[in-house]
């Protein structure tokens, strides 16, 4: 009797904890203006809010359901159909209270720290169902031996860092490009009028194309970031130059390939003859060599950028580069300013192994796919928040704020033992 009791007082502390986020950053507003409310019936912020705290309470849906612990009384179809509503925008939420979780954090810390958009991709598994809308084979970057191709979808992310807290933004479940790699088609009963077709549209688009569109979305809302990270698999020229267009700086890892080419002093040099063309810095220097090169794509436009040459800490005669469109900063700012990429990293981890993403619910459409993920990321958003204020005591209030030092922001050596991770490991 008293273990029940403790797990009864256990859940009333996590659905207390949740609710006060929930108003303190106004969840029920920003699911109103994402088209997520009803006219009649259980209010979708109850309903919402029984599935952020579900993976808390260690119990599935059914057993809440079974055990009549479901403290709503809300039957399982009232939980699917919000999952498979057509006409919600969970992006346009996720991005909403990310924005009004930024907005209390990045007053924290000085003018002068760089906050940077950190852009990653994650396998999101389905491999034991063929039914999914829009499943397809997907390569998985971090699949070793023969099979590198997935069932599932590509999970593009974009999410907002400053160092210490990393807050999800946007994301979308990518399908294949190519029909021959897809399962299943998109439903022809979906309305194509409604926000669920044409994220099924952009599902099967190009990615870059895709991303292009998330980081518009993002300019519009203002979120305080002018630098766009990421790792080399979306390191192009092209790619660089159509993010610069948008208004962001680009910090990002360079792929050593004889296919992709710089100018340098109008010449077009590969990455190893761009090394082996300068005279690198001595003894233990934090970057062996800066060169200023030229960007430029097919349709001869170009773009001035800067590449850094760092050691490999693990193989001492190999190198790791690294390009900035921001002249302005010095070698150690691009360094470390990539050195926050690794938080997505840990994102995607928690979110798998903790939160439950692509594990909880088994839906079919493409609509309860993306509302789940919507559900795991503000799980993870919460999570963050509340580590924050447990890590930086100047989010206690004005006299904590004046008294205490920012927390630390990521540290040059740090990033440095990072990069022997991202190559011996690579997590997607």
């Amino acid at each position: 009797m008293s273990s029940i009791t403790e797990n009864k007082q256990k859940e009333k502390a996590i659905s207390k904890s949740v609710a006060s986020f929930f108003k303190e950053y106004s969840v029920g507003s920003h699911l109103k203006q994402s088209n997520a409310y009803k006219s009649k019936g259980v209010p979708v912020m109850l309903v919402f809010q029984y599935l952020v705290q579900l993976v808390f309470s260690k119990k599935s849906m059914y057993m809440n359901i079974l055990n009549g612990t479901n403290p709503e009384s809300f039957s399982k179809d009232t939980v699917y159909r919000l999952l498979n509503a057509i006409h919600i925008n969970w992006s346009m939420f996720l991005l909403r209270l990310a924005a009004s979780v930024i907005s209390a954090i990045e007053p924290l810390t000085s003018e002068k720290r760089l906050n940077a958009l950190i852009i990653d991709d994650s396998v999101y598994e389905r491999l034991r169902s063929r039914r999914v809308e829009l499943l397809a084979n997907v390569h998985d970057h971090a699949a070793k031996g023969k099979s590198k191709f997935k069932r599932g979808f590509r999970m593009l992310t974009v999410a907002w860092s400053d160092g210490c807290s990393l807050i999800p933004l946007l994301f979308r479940h990518l399908s294949s490009a190519d029909k021959k790699n897809r399962y299943n088609e998109i439903n022809d009963r979906i309305d194509k009028r409604s926000i669920g077709y044409r994220i099924r549209q952009e599902a099967v688009t190009k990615t870059t194309d895709v991303l292009l569109s998330m980081l518009e979305q993002i300019r519009k809302m203002r979120i305080p970031a002018k630098h766009v990270v990421f790792d080399s698999w979306f390191s192009f020229p092209s790619t660089m130059m159509n993010i610069k267009k948008l208004g962001f700086d680009v910090v990002g890892r360079l792929k050593d390939t004889a296919k992709i080419k710089y100018l340098v002093d109008d010449k077009k040099m590969t990455l190893k003859q761009i090394y082996a063309a300068n005279k690198k810095r001595r003894g233990r220097a934090k970057y062996l060599l800066s060169v200023d090169v030229t960007l430029y794509n097919d349709e001869n436009k170009t773009l001035p950028a800067r590449i850094v040459f760092v050691r490999d800490r693990n193989r001492r005669n190999r190198w790791i580069a690294f390009a900035s469109t921001d002249l302005t900063l010095t070698e150690e700012e691009v360094i470390g300013l990539y050195g926050k990429r690794w938080d997505i990293e840990v994102f995607f981890k928690i979110c798998k192994s903790y939160l439950n993403l692509a594990r909880e619910f088994q839906g079919l459409s493409y609509d309860s796919i993306t509302a789940h993920t919507a559900v795991v990321m503000t799980r993870y958003i919460m999570l963050a928040v509340h580590k924050r204020q447990n890590d930086d005591p100047r989010s206690l209030g004005e006299l904590f704020f004046l008294l205490y030092d920012e927390v630390a922001d990521t540290r040059f050596a740090d990033v440095l033992a990072r990069q022997t991770h991202e190559r011996n490991f690579d997590l997607k």
